[in-house]
């Protein structure tokens, strides 16, 4: 059974730091792609970080960056990401996102329940 959970949300003041992490559990782990995405109240989800398989590569929004970092840990079955320096702007339900693509073109995707993020003094 395919199981991403996220944790490590909560209520920060702006300027604070969270860290959310993605426990994986049920697919080979090492083999996807990772991506944290967020969703606000009336707002369309949006992508804000991506690390791929064996951190080949990162990719971040441009709201976020110099600000979070995504990493992985393929022993753990984790990904993680560190918010540092946060905004009002950055209140949102966070998502863990996998995705893995076959050379035939099949994909593979799995997402988490989310978890609430909330910057606000």
């Amino acid at each position: 059974q395919v199981q991403l959970v996220e944790s490590g949300g909560g209520l920060v003041q702006p300027g604070g730091s969270l860290r959310l992490s993605c426990e994986t559990s049920g697919f080979d782990f090492y083999q996807f792609g990772i991506k944290w995405y967020r969703q606000a109240p009336g707002k369309e989800r949006e992508l804000v970080a991506g690390v791929s398989e064996l951190r080949l590569y990162t990719n971040y929004a441009e709201s976020v960056k110099g600000r979070f970092t995504i990493s992985r840990d393929d022993n753990k079955r984790t990904a993680y990401l560190q918010m540092n320096r946060l905004k009002p702007e950055d209140t949102a339900v966070y998502f863990c996102n996998a995705r893995f693509q076959e050379l035939d073109g099949r994909v593979y995707e799995y997402w988490g329940q989310g978890t609430q993020v909330t910057v606000s003094s």
